[in-house]
């Protein structure tokens, strides 16, 4: 029997009914953002880093980009085959973990968004080192001169959130801004299933940081809820940080 970690485990099974989640439902107003955001010319290549179900990669792809979509979940990435098939594009599906993955100087830019594959832990990993592994590829794989757009999970809206009983329990670390969380999907044979996973949050300063040391040039860090993108003022109670950063040319 095929072993999967608990975040392949999870996606797999989810992957049918992903689109249903409410971050979801903004795809096409996500794309016109980055669509804007990236200035590219028709045909440029883009690296979707964790890309899910490629709701992402496929609107771009409708936007005549040259599509590279990178997931470790064969499941998300059956789903976003299907869908991409429905939506008439042709679009590059790899089946490889982000921290291992890379392409060097392949890309016209990468985009790495709604927490997929960064920030996302296996139980007992280094946040720090996990993140970085990421930069680097996605660093590694852009020509000189592109850009990366990512999103990570906003670290002061955690520390907002979290209760002492959460901290006391190990629901919440204080110190790695890593909560653990339960989720539970649906099992072919319509019964369920609970999987525990961890994510890494991050503070503004940290996460420009990180994005500095692999080589990158920071423009902007704005904060954000899916499907309802924004270049504003950071805003400590927004789910996510946006990073516009290029590879100097």
């Amino acid at each position: 029997m095929t072993e999967f970690n608990e975040y392949q485990e999870y996606f797999n099974n989810a992957a049918p009914k992903y689109h249903e989640e409410v971050f979801t439902k903004n795809t096409g107003k996500e794309v016109k953002f980055l669509v804007e955001e990236l200035n590219l010319p028709k045909g440029g290549k883009i690296l979707d880093m964790g890309c899910g179900t490629g709701r992402h990669s496929i609107g771009l792809a409708e936007h005549g980009y040259k599509m590279t979509g990178v997931d470790w979940s064969e499941g998300m990435l059956n789903q976003a085959q299907s869908d991409a098939e429905k939506a008439g594009v042709e679009i590059e599906w790899i089946c490889e973990d982000a921290k291992t993955y890379r392409l060097p100087n392949s890309f016209d830019a990468t985009i790495c968004l709604c927490e997929g594959a960064f920030g996302l832990l296996l139980k007992g990993e280094d946040p720090k080192a996990h993140d970085l592994a990421i930069l680097r590829n996605i660093y590694d794989s852009l020509k000189p001169g592109s850009k990366l757009i990512l999103g990570a999970l906003n670290g002061f809206k955690k520390i907002r959130d979290a209760k002492q009983e959460d901290i006391i329990s190990g629901k919440f670390d204080p110190i790695t801004l890593v909560e653990r969380f339960t989720l539970t999907y649906y099992l072919p044979n319509g019964g369920t299933k609970e999987v525990v996973l961890h994510e890494h949050g991050f503070l503004p300063g940290e996460l420009k940081k990180h994005v500095e040391d692999v080589g990158f040039k920071v423009h902007h860090l704005w904060s954000g809820t899916a499907g309802d993108w924004k270049r504003e003022i950071f805003n400590l109670d927004e789910i996510e940080i946006m990073v516009v950063a290029t590879k100097p040319a």
